[in-house]
């Protein structure tokens, strides 16, 4: 949940801007998005459409990060629902970061080889 309020963790604008850790701050899952950021994964990102559904179910459409704190206080429910998309998510795109600096090492260490 720290990383979705915070924008900091896997998402590429931080990877790219902050940790330097990525070449660009495009989305890996959006052909149109620039920046992917905490807010563009919480309200956007067609890849998180399904966990996004049961969020907003509970919490509303509004997904500002002003309501979401609102709504977490007012609702166990809501509070439920933040943290279980917030773990779903981050778990998902973490596990996926790591396939592809795994990757990466690999290709770079196949081109050292040759």
């Amino acid at each position: 949940m720290t990383q979705v309020f915070s924008g900091y963790g896997c998402f590429r604008k931080y990877l790219c801007r902050t940790a330097g850790r990525e070449p660009t701050s495009t989305c890996h899952h959006c052909d149109n998005c620039l920046e992917e950021t905490a807010q563009h994964t919480l309200e956007e990102c067609p890849t998180w459409a399904e966990q996004r559904g049961f969020l907003v179910a509970a919490v509303g459409s509004d997904l500002s990060l002003p309501t979401i704190v609102r709504s977490m206080v007012e609702s166990k429910r809501s509070c439920d629902a933040i943290l279980a998309f917030c773990e779903e998510v981050i778990v998902w795109k973490e596990a996926t970061e790591r396939e592809r600096e795994d990757t990466a090492l690999i290709s770079s260490g196949s081109q050292k080889e040759s």
